[in-house]
């Protein structure tokens, strides 16, 4: 998944920061909104299992798609 195409890149980068605190701008701009680059990322820096990033990954990504009201 591409998050620059379905133009959402902005607002999840500032998402990831804050979920993953170990996370730079230059990892990101690295990453370039590829969902498996962000998932290796993380679990580069802290270990996490693959099914848990991408699980917290998807909340982060529903809450930006779903605003609360």
């Amino acid at each position: 998944m591409d998050l620059k195409q379905e133009g959402v890149w902005d607002q999840f980068r500032g998402h990831l920061k804050e979920a993953w605190g170990v996370l730079t701008d230059d990892d990101l701009d690295r990453a370039e909104g590829r969902w498996d680059r962000i998932v290796g990322l993380v679990k580069e820096k802290t270990g996490d299992t693959t099914e848990a990033i991408e699980q917290r990954m998807n909340e982060l990504l529903e809450s930006i798609r779903q605003p609360q009201r």
